[in-house]
C-alpha cells in the first residue's frame, strides 16, 4: 500500500501541505501528501482571492522559487488588479479574485501530475518518534507509515472547535471534522502549545442581491498575471466584484446579539487576527464610525454563491441574517450558510529553526496555521520553505534559508522565529525594512537563481529570467549611455509642465524625474526604435522604468542589507553558554537561551536583547 519508507510525509492538504508536497517530490523525495480529505486539496477556506497587500508579493516569490500558487492564481482566475498603484513600486501588490472550486481542482491536478508524489486519504493521529528523532506517523486506522521527515501543515485542524452564537462542535472547517492525537503527542514530547481564533463570513445567494444599489469593484483595463513562467496569460475577460456598507442600523441589530457571541461572553478566549477582525468586534473597537465597507466577491465564473468580505461573525445565524438584511443591496438575501468563528491549537514557533524544522525533534517541520500565521500566501510560502528543507536534509544537503533582504518569505520566517507570536500572523509592507529591495516584479531575479541551484527551479525559468535580466539591464544602460538634444526633449519636457534644459544630456537624468514617464521617452524614435528592435516586453519595460526612476533608494537599500549581512555573518556556535555573560541583561538571557539565535543579526532583533547586550556578545566572541 505504501513505500518501505518515505523520504518527506506531508500531513494536511490545504496551502502549505499542498506546496511542500509540491517541493519535496519536485527536488526527488519520495513523498507522501497524506489529508482528511482529497476532495479538498488547496481548499479555499475563507475569501476567494490570493495576494494583496505584501501577500501578492509572496505569492510572486513562491513562483521565482518554482512552487505551484502562481500557477494555479493564474489559471483559475476571475479578476486581476494591482493594488497600491498610486504609491511606489515598493508597494504595488498583485492580487487575483479566484475561481474557489476550480483552484481546488486545478492544484489537485498539478499535484497528480507531480512526479515522486503519493496521496493517502486518511487522520493523521500520531507521531513516531525514536530518540529525538521523526520516524513516521500513525493514522487513525492504527496504520504506521515510514517517513525520514515529516512536515505538519494541520491549518485549523487540530482539535479545531467551530462557534456560532451559542451553539459549538468539533470541526476543522465547515462541513469537516477536526484532528485529534497529534497536539497531544507533541505535547508529551515537551512542545508548548497554544490556542488562537480566525473567523470567516456568510456565504449568500447572488441572485438574491441587488447589485445595481452597490458600487461596481471591475479588475485593471490592462491585467497583469502572477507567474514568471509562459504557462499561464493574462486575463482577457473578468468578473466584478461590488462594495455596499453597514449603517448605525446593521450595528444596532448586531449589537443585539452580543450577549450571545461566543467573543463576548467569555466563550472564546483565544486571540483573533488583529488585522481582519470580526464585524462585531469591528463595532466594538471603532464605536465612532457609522459604517464600514463590505466587498461582495463572487466565487466563481458560473456560481451565484458570494463571499462577503468585512462581515465575519461568529454571532448567532438569526443575527447574522438580520443584520445583513439591512445592508443596502442585502434586502432579500438569501444565505448558503452563516458565518463562523474556530478555534485551533497551534505550537509558539520560536520552537522552529529558520528551516523550520523543530529544535526538539530531529526531521519534523511546521508550516502554516499551526506556527501562528494567517493567509492562504503566508501558508504557502512557509509549505514550500519546508518542503524544500526536508528534501535537503533527508539527502544530507546544505539548507535553504532566506534572508530579510532577500524576500518577503525571509522576513516571515525570521519575524516567526526570532519574535515569536501570540495572535495571528499577517504579512504587510512595513514588516519589511528592505521592501524597495523585495518588489513583486523583481522576485524572479531574486531568486530563481537561488532555487535553480538547489534543484527546484527548472532549466525553463532559469533561462527565462536571464533572458528577462539581460534585456532590462541593456534597456537601463542605454538610458544611461545615450544623449538627447533639447531640441528633442523639450518639447516633451514643456508638455509635462517639467523644467526644460539649455543642453543635452544622458537620457538616464531625465527619466529619472518623478513626472517623466517610459511613455512620455517613447516619443523619442531612438527609444521606440530600442524597444521594437530588441522585442521588449511589458514585463521588462516596468523592471527598467523601477530601476532607473528608483536608482538612489535601491542603491541606499542595498548599501544598508550589506551591513545587516555583515553581522549575518557572525555565527554564535550551538553550544555558547549565555549564563557566562554576567553583564548580559536577566531578560536578553533569558530570551537568548530560550530562542538560541544562530547569528549576531538574528539574536539582535529578538525582543528584550538591547543594542548593549549585542555589543556585550561581540566582545565575549573577540569581534
Amino acid at each position: 500500500m505504501f513505500e518501505n519508507e518515505y523520504d518527506v510525509i506531508v500531513v494536511g492538504g490545504g496551502h502549505a501541505g499542498s506546496e511542500a508536497a509540491a517541493a519535496a517530490a519536485n527536488m526527488g523525495s519520495k513523498t507522501l501528501l497524506v489529508t482528511m480529505n482529497l476532495q479538498n486539496i488547496a481548499q479555499m477556506s475563507c475569501n476567494p482571492a490570493m495576494g494583496g497587500i505584501a501577500k501578492g508579493q509572496i505569492v510572486r516569490e513562491i513562483d521565482a522559487l518554482g512552487g505551484y500558487s502562481g500557477i494555479v492564481s493564474d489559471k483559475t482566475a476571475i479578476q486581476f488588479k494591482m493594488l497600491n498603484k498610486s504609491k511606489g513600486p515598493a508597494m504595488w501588490s498583485p492580487r487575483v479574485q479566484s475561481d474557489r472550486m476550480r483552484f481546488a481542482e486545478e492544484w489537485r491536478l498539478m499535484l497528480e501530475q507531480t512526479p515522486n508524489l503519493d496521496f493517502y486519504q486518511e487522520m493523521v493521529s500520531g507521531l513516531i518518534v525514536k530518540n529525538n528523532k521523526i520516524c513516521g506517523v500513525k493514522t487513525s486506522l492504527g496504520i504506521e507509515i515510514k517517513g525520514k521527515s515529516v512536515v505538519l501543515t494541520n491549518g485549523t485542524f487540530l482539535n479545531g472547535l467551530i462557534h456560532i452564537g451559542e451553539k459549538q462542535f468539533g470541526g476543522g472547517r465547515a462541513g469537516e471534522k477536526a484532528s485529534t492525537g497529534i497536539t497531544e503527542d507533541l505535547v508529551k514530547l515537551g512542545f508548548d502549545a497554544g490556542r488562537m481564533k480566525t473567523g470567516t463570513p456568510p456565504r449568500v445567494d447572488g441572485r438574491s442581491l441587488d447589485f445595481s444599489k452597490m458600487e461596481d469593484q471591475p479588475g485593471d483595463e490592462k491585467p497583469d498575471k502572477f507567474s514568471f513562467t509562459n504557462l499561464t496569460k493574462p486575463l482577457k475577460n473578468q468578473r466584478s466584484c461590488y462594495m455596499t456598507y453597514t449603517s448605525n442600523l446593521v450595528h444596532d441589530l448586531l449589537r443585539e446579539g452580543f450577549d450571545r457571541s461566543p467573543m463576548f461572553n467569555g466563550r472564546i478566549q483565544s486571540i483573533g487576527p488583529r488585522y481582519c477582525p470580526s464585524i462585531e468586534d469591528k463595532i466594538n473597537r471603532f464605536a465612532d464610525k457609522d459604517r464600514h465597507q463590505l466587498f461582495v466577491e463572487p466565487e466563481g465564473w458560473n456560481t451565484v454563491e458570494f463571499y462577503v468580505n468585512g462581515f465575519s461573525t461568529s454571532l448567532p445565524e438569526d443575527v447574522q441574517f438580520k443584520a445583513l438584511r439591512s445592508v443596502v443591496g442585502f434586502e432579500n438575501v438569501k444565505f448558503f450558510r452563516p458565518g463562523y468563528a474556530i478555534e485551533y491549537d497551534y505550537f509558539p514557533p520560536t520552537q522552529l529553526k529558520h528551516t523550520l524544522e523543530t529544535k526538539l525533534v530531529e526531521g519534523l517541520y511546521f508550516a502554516g496555521q499551526i506556527n501562528g500565521t494567517t493567509g492562504y500566501e503566508e501558508a504557502a510560502s512557509q509549505g514550500l520553505m519546508a518542503g524544500m528543507n526536508a528534501h535537503l536534509k533527508v539527502h544530507e544537503k546544505d539548507p535553504f534559508i532566506l534572508k530579510r533582504n532577500e524576500a518577503y518569505i525571509g522576513v516571515l520566517v525570521d519575524d516567526l522565529i526570532t519574535k515569536g507570536t501570540e495572535e495571528p500572523y499577517r504579512m504587510f509592507t512595513s514588516r519589511a525594512e528592505y521592501r524597495t529591495l523585495l518588489r513583486q516584479d523583481n522576485a524572479d531575479f531574486r531568486l530563481t537563481p537561488k532555487s535553480f541551484e538547489i534543484g527546484l527551479a527548472g532549466k525553463d525559468r532559469i533561462k527565462r529570467m536571464e533572458e528577462k535580466q539581460s534585456k532590462s539591464e541593456d534597456f537601463v544602460q542605454f538610458f544611461r549611455e545615450t544623449s538627447f538634444s533639447p531640441e528633442v526633449m523639450n518639447p516633451i519636457l514643456e508638455e509635462k509642465n517639467s523644467a526644460i534644459v539649455s543642453q543635452g544630456d544622458k537620457m538616464f537624468k531625465v527619466f529619472s524625474r518623478p513626472n517623466i514617464t517610459l511613455e512620455d521617452m517613447r516619443k523619442i524614435q531612438e527609444v521606440e526604435d530600442y524597444i521594437l528592435n530588441n522585442d521588449l516586453d511589458n514585463e521588462i519595460l516596468e523592471q527598467v522604468e523601477i530601476q532607473v526612476k528608483y536608482s538612489g533608494y535601491i542603491d541606499k537599500e542595498k548599501n544598508n542589507a550589506d551591513k545587516l549581512n555583515r553581522l549575518e555573518g557572525i555565527k554564535i556556535p550551538d553550544s555558547f553558554d549565555y549564563s557566562a555573560l554576567k553583564s548580559l541583561s536577566n531578560e536578553a538571557r533569558e530570551k537568548l537561551n530560550a530562542i538560541r539565535p544562530t547569528t549576531i543579526s538574528q539574536a539582535s532583533r529578538i525582543s528584550g536583547v538591547s543594542p548593549n547586550d549585542i555589543s556585550v556578545m561581540l566582545v565575549y566572541m573577540g569581534r
